[in-house]
């Protein structure tokens, strides 16, 4: 800080002759000024009359103050992160499942014993579905997660379109061929049987008449009794009283699906009897 105290002004006797006054002769008295300044500290040098120290620019406190205060955040959150992620307390105790039919709770609970004791943030649905792999039933699986203990999955079954028989079985399958199950008894489970000319699950023919059964509404579905087909463009399927619902190939599927199901919800009149359902073109259906 520089020094307010007033300069002090003493005579100095000019070394050079003086010159005779105008106005007479002798020596003229020069006065010169001096500034003198006392250090602060005992021994210490004065400092600089020329060094002026401004006031830091308040933006630039203020953008300083922010970043520490980002820089402290980020810290605390990605610590708590890193808590969360590794710490036992968020650790899987609990796995609760829903919607399943065809296979049981148990069998998927036993499927994923192996994430107990896992935190739950470490838990993924790709996990849950490669250890799920084993069990055919399940075409897929999500999971939630219920702090602080509980994994709830929840399954997606494959859905079954048609039986199949094999030896004194009947196996249920979807549309994609997989087998999902089996029964000795075919009145036990309201599905199609699959004519046997069809072969294996490979084949162009149950291709054509899975697609065709899959497209189906349930209680519809339902209410078939068999389904063949002679070439992949003739699928033919036959209701559990009788009658036959000519299909065609399988395009514009759920027109003609709902095309069957608007014939099928008509009225019977005694006088003209249904036994044929054609959709095989589904802007002309008609019966006969």
């Amino acid at each position: 800080m520089a020094s307010t105290r007033k300069p002090t002004y003493r005579p100095a006797t000019d070394p050079r002759p003086a010159k005779a006054s105008r106005s007479g002769g002798g020596s003229a008295e020069v006065i010169s000024a001096q500034r003198h300044v006392e250090p602060d500290v005992k021994g210490a040098p004065a400092p600089a009359d020329n060094v002026i120290a401004f006031p830091e620019p308040r933006s630039r406190r203020q953008r300083r103050l922010v970043l520490w205060t980002l820089s402290i955040v980020a810290v605390v959150v990605g610590s708590l992160i890193a808590g969360a992620i590794f710490s036992p307390v968020l650790a899987v105790r609990t796995i609760t499942v829903d919607g399943t039919s065809l296979v049981t709770p148990d069998a998927v609970q036993k499927a994923l014993a192996g994430l107990e004791g896992k935190p739950l943030p470490q838990v993924s649905e790709q996990e849950i579905n490669e250890l799920l792999k084993p069990l055919v039933q399940v075409r897929s699986a999500t999971m939630e997660a219920r702090p602080p203990s509980e994994l709830l999955v929840h399954v997606d079954e494959r859905v079954p379109v048609a039986l199949l028989k094999q030896g004194e079985s009947y196996v249920m399958v979807d549309v994609d061929g997989v087998q999902l199950g089996a029964t000795q008894d075919l009145a036990a489970v309201a599905l199609p049987l699959i004519d046997a000319g069809v072969g294996t699950t490979n084949t162009e023919l149950f291709k054509a008449i899975a697609a065709v059964l899959n497209t189906l509404p349930a209680d519809i579905l339902a209410r078939m009794s068999t389904a063949s087909a002679a070439s992949p463009d003739a699928v033919e399927l036959k209701l559990v009283d009788g009658k036959t619902v000519v299909w065609g190939n399988a395009e514009d599927r759920e027109l003609k699906a709902k095309a069957l199901e608007a014939l099928l919800r008509m009225p019977a009149d005694p006088k003209v009897p249904v036994n044929v359902y054609d959709v095989s073109v589904p802007r002309h259906p008609f019966t006969k």
